[in-house]
């Protein structure tokens, strides 16, 4: 059973561009790309990781998370 697609309406990420102004419409639309995740699934899908090698890579980046936190209370306190 196929859908029928609603043709007037566009699929995907999508700016207006207001009164000529294709500045401001591109910022807004890196904008949403930015936001959607977009460009970092890209990178990601650009080669196969393994899960072992993702989860040692999130576990480092909260250690350094944590660590940056640390430093950030230390120096607070004048130390």
């Amino acid at each position: 059973m196929k859908r029928k697609q609603n043709n007037d309406m566009p699929r995907g990420l999508t700016v207006e561009v207001r009164n000529g102004d294709f500045n401001g419409a591109m910022r807004r639309f890196k904008k949403l790309v930015q936001e959607a995740g977009v460009i970092q699934e890209l990178r990601e899908r650009q080669q196969y990781t393994k899960p072992s090698e993702l989860r040692k890579r999130a576990k480092a980046a909260g250690r350094a998370r944590w660590l940056k936190k640390l430093r950030k209370q230390e120096q607070d306190r004048g130390y």
